[in-house]
């Protein structure tokens, strides 16, 4: 499975008038924290993957409606005018175990990341408004195919147009890198 991505700077005011515009469809609203490991046996920051247990918490009407945590590897980036990457997920019962087993095998916590993100639906991609704590308001636009990388990333591109975004604007560093001080690509 690949998920393509992509991801700029922008004001959530405006991205929301524009989504109403367009009459895109609220999906939900969660908080994320993502908790990335470091690997004992490789430098995921040098080979550009991760592994990620994320602990996200659903909302409706201000209430937590559910509770889910998964892991996440994701490998290193396939193309050069996106955030596309191999990826891989599956639900974890109790978070806290999981967490307790990658440090029993090596895997150290490496940095948290959190943010509150809305998911709307657009032509068929997935629009998060990401409030990201320390870094600010991001827009990504993604979904995962099995194939058709390109035609999938030319529709992302497309979406961040109707939007009113520039696809040109496209930051390619991951929230955590950007978090460690990695300059925005």
């Amino acid at each position: 499975m690949y998920e393509v991505e992509v991801k700029v700077r922008a004001d959530h005011s405006v991205v929301r008038e524009r989504l109403e515009a367009v009459d895109a469809t609220q999906v939900n609203r969660v908080t994320q924290t993502d908790t990335y490991y470091d690997a004992p046996h490789k430098d995921f920051a040098e080979t550009d993957e991760a592994l990620r247990l994320r602990r996200e918490s659903r909302y409706e009407a201000g209430d937590v409606v559910s509770e889910e945590t998964n892991i996440t590897y994701k490998g290193p980036l396939v193309d050069e005018s996106s955030k596309t990457r191999r990826e891989y997920e599956t639900g974890i019962e109790d978070g806290d175990t999981m967490d307790t087993i990658c440090t029993a095998v090596g895997f150290e916590p490496a940095a948290t990341v959190e943010k509150e993100r809305e998911r709307f639906t657009v032509d068929g991609y997935t629009v998060s408004l990401d409030a990201v704590s320390g870094l600010g308001e991001f827009v990504e636009v993604e979904i995962e195919v099995e194939s058709g990388v390109d035609d999938a990333r030319e529709g992302a591109f497309a979406v961040l147009d109707t939007l009113g975004l520039d696809p040109d604007d496209q930051i390619r560093t991951s929230y955590l890198g950007m978090l460690l001080g990695a300059p925005e690509e």
